[in-house]
């Protein structure tokens, strides 16, 4: 009876995951615990269990005697978590040096040419596609669970923030060439140049999001 209980509770959470991420909630809106069992068809201990995770996860925000709320991703948020990722990133990046195969290498570069593709064509969902597996590939060549699971983290809350960076002004092509960069340190098997090009690369994105950003703001000022 316990193994299905949990087993519950972390379906609940996935469903409720998947609907934060594809936008169903608004950030900082309230989670009503009778609406969710009702629309879920569950008992309130399998929905409160799955809201601890998520909870835990920072997608939501819990205040006592109130309930929960979907987490607002605010600027300094971003600022907070970007040289985080980019350094867990990029000891991945160090260690896939040191430890991918040829065939590692070749899998990659067929993913490098199919992200070129899509940035000559400027298919940015199917750029975003690649790019995430590239940067999926890498963590599992780095080998190091601690290291994917920090990284899984903090993605969740970059992706709680919806963020866009491709679609500031240029950031197509850069992000390619800094992409690249990194396979060329990859392939040479140049440790801590791999560790620097996919720094750079993260910090760039932040960067790429402030100046969209900034624009967005402009545009509705203006």
């Amino acid at each position: 009876m316990r193994l299905v209980q949990n087993s519950l509770h972390q379906e609940v959470a996935a469903t409720l995951r998947e609907q934060i991420f594809a936008g169903t909630y608004a950030p900082g809106s309230f989670l009503d615990e009778l609406v969710l069992c009702e629309r879920l068809q569950i008992s309130r201990t399998p929905l409160r269990e799955a809201l601890k995770v998520l909870t835990a996860e920072g997608l939501l925000r819990h205040e006592p005697r109130r309930g929960c709320f979907i987490s607002e991703v605010t600027e300094k948020d971003l600022d907070d978590i970007f040289p985080v990722i980019a350094l867990l990133e990029g000891r991945c990046a160090y260690e896939a040096a040191r430890n991918a195969s040829d065939a590692d290498l070749a899998a990659l570069s067929t993913l490098h040419e199919r992200l070129a593709g899509h940035a000559n064509a400027g298919r940015i969902n199917e750029y975003y596609d690649t790019n995430f597996a590239i940067h999926e590939a890498i963590i599992a060549l780095a080998d190091n669970r601690w290291l994917a699971t920090a990284i899984a983290d903090l993605r969740k809350i970059l992706k709680l923030a919806r963020a866009q960076q491709l679609h500031a002004p240029g950031r197509l092509a850069q992000s390619l060439s800094e992409h690249m960069a990194v396979f060329a340190a990859l392939m040479a098997r140049d440790s801590e140049g791999a560790d620097a090009a996919m720094r750079t690369h993260l910090t760039r994105q932040r960067e790429a999001l402030r100046e969209l950003a900034r624009h967005q703001r402009t545009r509705v000022a203006s």
